[in-house]
């Protein structure tokens, strides 16, 4: 019998960086963890990265990194951005979905990353095969669309039962969004069991633009003058942003 998707292997990929711009802002630690099964211990890749760029205190708040610290102990932007894309690159080769949690907002830095130190985009990366994303933030709105409350990885962790230690280190939250996507697929079985991770990403991308509208006419009632991106897992590039 096949294993599902949700009991198989799984990878997952999180970052920690100087503000929530994804076109201006830039990545300052970065990890991508793969675990073979449930329960088996994961394989952690990790990338500490001086920006080249000041890091705001509001940013060092959330995940206790400093300007200094990454300055010494930082490495350029050139060769990380370059050596996260492979590893990626590497999960797309072997079929292993990559849990992204709120995938636009990671993926597209690393994309935006890619065009400022390397001169080219992350989907290239992804021409050979192509990166199947499991993002369960969307995966947990669609689900479960009718909960109150936020659906941050803290909230999403506390919900399903997955523990979360040293929350806004890079590897402790792509461990624990990997942990929260299982626990999202064990209990939505009847719903996503026969779905494989690429038709479940083509989805994905239809209930995030959906969410995205439902989200954009609720400013809009509110008064709230601000513009909701659709698109998923990549936001395209913007055509002033060179």
């Amino acid at each position: 019998m096949t294993t599902c998707w949700y009991e198989g292997a799984l990878a997952a990929f999180d970052t920690e960086t100087t503000g929530v711009d994804v076109e201006t802002d830039r990545i300052v630690s970065a990890a991508v963890v793969v675990q073979d099964a449930p329960g088996v211990r994961p394989r952690v890749s990790r990338w500490l990265v001086n920006p080249g760029v000041p890091v705001p205190a509001e940013a060092t708040a959330v995940h206790g990194l400093t300007e200094e610290h990454l300055q010494h102990n930082g490495r350029w932007p050139a060769p990380v951005m370059y050596e996260i894309a492979e590893v990626l690159a590497e999960q797309a080769h072997a079929g292993r979905p990559v849990v992204v949690m709120n995938a636009p907002f990671d993926l597209t830095l690393l994309d935006r990353e890619l065009r400022r130190h390397r001169a080219s985009g992350l989907d290239r990366w992804f021409e050979p095969a192509p990166l199947l994303v499991l993002d369960p933030r969307v995966l947990d709105k669609h689900l479960d669309r009718y909960r109150k409350g936020r659906r941050t990885l803290t909230d999403l962790c506390a919900h399903y039962g997955v523990t979360l230690e040293g929350a806004h280190d890079a590897s402790a939250d792509a461990v624990a969004a990997l942990e929260v996507t299982r626990a999202v697929g064990r209990r939505f079985a009847s719903r996503l069991e026969r779905l494989a991770p690429g038709e479940l990403h083509t989805l994905q991308a239809v209930w995030h633009a959906a969410q995205a509208r439902g989200l954009q006419a609720w400013f809009a009632r509110s008064g709230v003058e601000e513009s909701v991106d659709p698109a998923w897992p990549l936001r395209p590039d913007l055509p002033a942003a060179a």
